[in-house]
């Protein structure tokens, strides 16, 4: 299987089952979407973000097919001034590539230092899905073992309404 080996045994040790989709490397949603079509699942829009001083990261998980202004989510988030972060920022605290952006790289956040904010659409989603920190796959989870996922990793998380 594609995707990191701790998070595969990570995902045992929680008792957390999940549907495996491969396909070749998908670094937009437009392009993944092509190989979604068997997964049914909400398609995570996954963006990692820095406040204005660098010394704030942000995880923001919203349906796929939504769209968000940077600016619009300032004034939701209420953190300030923020701005997408760079390769190297995305390496460092999630320990991922761009084009992998994934809630499972928290498992690679020691410090505890991402904040997730999670659309409260999400919620309505029975499957949720996110590549396994490599985008040549992509898993589905329930939306319980999502909640269960991100209780082990302690990091801290809101549940705000990005859209209507």
């Amino acid at each position: 299987m594609n995707g990191q080996k701790e998070l595969y045994a990570l995902l045992e040790k929680l008792d957390i089952s999940f549907i495996y989709k491969e396909h070749p490397p998908v670094p937009t949603i437009e392009e993944a979407k092509k190989y979604w079509t068997d997964l049914e699942a909400a398609h995570c829009k996954n963006l990692f973000f820095r406040n204005h001083k660098g010394n704030k990261h942000y995880l923001v998980l919203l349906e796929h097919t939504q769209t968000l202004r940077v600016k619009d989510l300032e004034a939701r988030l209420q953190q300030g001034k923020i701005s997408f972060a760079s390769g190297w920022r995305l390496e460092k605290y999630l320990g991922l590539k761009a084009g992998s952006v994934s809630l499972f790289g928290l498992i690679n956040d020691a410090d505890k230092h991402v904040h997730v904010f999670i659309d409260e659409n999400l919620k309505k989603s029975e499957f949720i899905s996110f590549h396994p920190n490599i985008n040549t796959a992509s898993l589905a989870i329930a939306f319980s073992d999502f909640m269960k996922f991100l209780a082990y990793t302690e990091n801290s998380f809101d549940f705000i309404q990005l859209y209507e």
